[in-house]
């Protein structure tokens, strides 16, 4: 249900601040009665969106889609979870048995869990793009036997027991996502369709999935203008090595696209299983294992936790709070104590990623969202 209040939120700590020029955030918050016949209401939740901006083909609204970057690591962490209780994988599984470009190299023993947890001592990024960029194909094996090549130089060949020291790593999730590629057969984003968006009717996807229901292109905010690719990217992957690998489809890392509606749906999902409320998708302790807090820093599996100084959830959020950042200016954060989950979807990549704004923003929309959540009036 989109909120006037969540309106000026969007508009004055995003749009008005040049942080982005589309933005759409929102809130969830369990309802104190079950009242799931009302306008706004989904699985026992109250679900609120605000919106701002425009994205160059009509006024932005609770209907417009953002490429949610690297929030696409929370759905691979819960896709892995899903498929361990198909037998497909198990998160002690080593990367060598499932991807076979990763035979013989550093990463062949790193457990899934490690790579999720980003604690295989991998690279942060590498520009595996390159060739395309260049305007040569890319050869798919060799790119990711580059990635699972890429031990940071510091990290000895053989890994502690509790993993490397973390250091945030896209080559980990895109390994991962291709090995649930390799033992599944099937591609990731069809992968996701089926373990994750059509269970929950999430409108979630990869830019192929959109592209087959038509008028996506009209929906979508545009990213960033990059030379090579040749024109504003709308309707596209903005990540570079997403694009050059799986192209419109997915990879680990990147790729997926959906409604802030959808995100906060998700969120909700997760914090019914933290609960203990509702165990059938995603269980209490299959949640924990994903977001129990680790040593060496705030990374979980497939999330972030909140710091104790400058997090981007800003202060009220409780201590236990998880969620997680995208490069194009999305977030996400839920908060298993106060029940509520938080959501900012922008562009602030369009038409340049050289826009800081967003590290100031991000802190002061959630911190609003929060307090908007927690009062008793702020939303009547």
């Amino acid at each position: 249900m989109q909120h006037p209040v969540l309106d000026e939120i969007a508009q004055g700590f995003v749009v008005d601040r040049a942080v982005a020029p589309a933005a759409v955030v929102g809130l969830a918050r369990r309802c104190t009665t079950n009242h799931s016949e009302l306008r706004g209401v989904w699985g026992g939740w109250r679900v609120y969106t605000g919106a701002a901006g425009a994205t160059g083909r009509g006024a932005v609204n609770a209907q417009t889609v953002f490429d949610l970057a690297s929030v696409s690591k929370p759905f691979l962490a819960v896709l892995v979870t899903r498929l361990t209780r198909r037998g497909c994988v198990r998160f002690d599984t080593r990367l060598g048995t499932l991807l076979p470009e990763a035979r013989g190299t550093p990463s062949a023993d790193a457990p899934i869990e490690a790579l999720l947890a980003h604690r295989a001592g991998l690279e942060a990024h590498l520009p595996l793009f390159e060739p395309v960029e260049r305007g040569r194909p890319l050869c798919r094996q060799r790119a990711l036997e580059r990635a699972a090549r890429s031990l940071r130089p510091d990290c000895a060949p053989r890994a502690p027991v509790e993993g490397y020291p973390p250091v945030y790593s896209d080559m980990g999730y895109l390994l991962v996502g291709a090995a649930l590629e390799a033992v599944t057969g099937t591609a990731l984003d069809e992968l996701f369709r089926r373990e994750l968006f059509a269970p929950l009717a999430l409108d979630v996807g990869s830019a192929r999935q959109w592209l087959a229901r038509g008028g996506f292109k009209r929906r979508v905010a545009p990213t960033e203008y990059l030379p090579w690719r040749g024109r504003p990217t709308r309707g596209a992957v903005h990540d570079d090595n997403c694009w050059a690998i799986a192209g419109h489809a997915a990879a680990g890392h990147a790729g997926l696209f959906a409604t802030a509606e959808a995100v906060l749906k998700f969120g909700a999902v997760l914090l019914d299983a933290a609960a203990g409320r509702d165990e059938s998708f995603l269980g209490r302790e299959e949640l924990i294992r994903l977001t129990r807090p680790r040593a060496g820093g705030s990374l979980r599996c497939g999330f972030d936790g909140k710091t104790a100084e400058g997090s981007s959830v800003g202060r009220t959020a409780g201590p236990r709070t998880f969620g997680h950042l995208g490069f194009t200016g999305t977030s996400l954060w839920c908060d298993p104590d106060a029940d509520v989950v938080t959501v900012a979807l922008t562009n602030r990549v369009h038409p340049t990623r050289e826009n800081p704004r967003i590290r100031t923003a991000r802190p002061l929309v959630h911190e609003a969202l929060f307090h908007l959540a927690l009062s008793t009036d702020g939303l009547n």
